[in-house]
């Protein structure tokens, strides 16, 4: 005696469990009488889809499915109730699937998900192919009768349009990497190569765009030999903790190290022209002989830095902005100011002998205990400056020499 499972049809709901004794007579018999079927034209298929003619051949716990021949009077009435689903002046049925996926729901039609990529999963899912219409369709579906998917909807919804009209188009938040993901999983590969250039693109653009880290710097500096200029011209090294290393001579040209820590750094005889160095802390650094042209240090904490050189070098600090920048107790012996903006900028205990400043905005600022001896001051805007405590005298002739 044999038990064998018995379904209406391949989706394998609402089945019975039979138990098979002598002859396919009776076993049609019982399928019958359980289903509430005419044995009329009533036969038995097995999985693989071969009309079951003896009781032999069944395997213990096979699952076998009914199909009954339908009469031409039967065929008729379902032709014409299926008229409406066929286009007028075509012979290509309008079928719609709706796919849940993930919990999203996804319409589209069967020629959708077969004509781009036939060989594709959803593919044969839907084929459609007569009798194995339903044989790679997924069993499970929703309350409103939508086909299951357990997959990411963001990166599906790509997918179908792909397939809808053979283009890949990515909104900015959907990581194509992820779409790529989806696209192996369901077979389509036409969409590959088009991912994987999008990809390369992404990571390009991130990298040029991305700030260079300590270890990059320290890296470039182990490798490049000494009697070698080393230079990050135009890189962007934002926020990069670069301090108590040694950058002498290094070209930083319009590099970007804003709210960079170079604290206790050697930057002597670097070039700094027209960076940026806006809030960066430089507090300790060395400075001799930097040439710093219309930098931006704006609000950048200079504190205790050291710009004198004892071979006489003057740091070229021209046209720069210190404007809100804190100098406190800062060497500047000798550096050149000139036209450079230090609109509120702190001043006090600054060494400034000999350093040019004419033409500088020092408006607001604060000069007091300052050394600005034989300083140049000609033409430099002083409103509102403070200069108590002044280390020496501060003469007429040093404003309009």
């Amino acid at each position: 005696m044999k038990r064998v499972y018995i379904y209406r049809d391949k989706l394998e709901q609402n089945g019975k469990l039979i138990t098979v004794e002598n002859s396919l007579e009776e076993l049609l018999n019982q399928v019958s009488l359980l289903f509430d079927l005419s044995l009329e034209n009533l036969h038995l298929h097995s999985a693989n889809n071969c009309k079951i003619h003896d009781v032999r051949s069944i395997r213990d716990e096979e699952k076998i499915y009914i199909s009954v021949n339908q009469t031409a009077a039967s065929v008729a009435a379902k032709s014409i109730e299926n008229l409406s689903v066929y286009d007028a002046g075509s012979s290509n049925v309008s079928d719609w699937i709706t796919l849940n996926v993930g919990g999203k729901h996804f319409t589209t039609t069967r020629s959708t998900l077969l004509a781009k990529e036939p060989m594709s999963m959803l593919a044969r899912m839907f084929a459609g192919n007569g009798e194995n219409e339903y044989l790679m369709r997924p069993s499970a579906r929703d309350a409103t009768g939508g086909y299951l998917i357990d997959r990411s909807p963001v990166y599906f919804e790509p997918i179908l349009n792909y397939l809808r009209h053979g283009e890949v188009i990515l909104d900015s938040h959907v990581n194509p990497r992820g779409v790529l993901e989806e696209a192996v999983f369901y077979g389509i590969d036409s969409m590959t190569p088009h991912l994987n250039q999008l990809i390369e693109k992404s990571e390009s653009q991130r990298s040029s765009s991305q700030a260079l880290n300590r270890m990059d710097v320290v890296k470039a500096l182990i490798r490049t030999p000494i009697a070698s200029e080393l230079r990050f011209q135009g890189v962007n090294l934002a926020g990069a903790d670069l301090n108590k290393l040694d950058l002498r001579n290094i070209n930083f040209k319009y590099a970007c190290l804003s709210h960079c820590n170079l604290s206790g750094a050697n930057l002597s005889n670097c070039c700094l022209e027209r960076a940026d160095l806006s809030h960066a802390n430089l507090e300790g650094a060395q400075l001799i002989g930097v040439k710093a042209l219309c930098a931006n240090m704006e609000g950048a904490n200079l504190k205790g830095c050291n710009m004198e050189d004892p071979a006489g070098g003057r740091a070229v600090m021209e046209g720069v902005n210190l404007k809100g920048a804190n100098l406190e107790d800062s060497n500047m012996s000798g550096v050149n100011l000139r036209v450079a903006t230090l609109k509120n900028a702190n001043l006090q205990n600054c060494v400034l002998r000999t350093a040019v400043l004419a033409g500088a905005n020092l408006e607001c600022c604060d000069l007091s205990g300052s050394d600005l001896h034989e300083a140049n001051l000609r033409g430099a805007n002083l409103k509102d400056a403070a200069f108590e405590l002044m280390l020496t005298p501060l003469h007429m002739s040093q404003t309009i020499r």
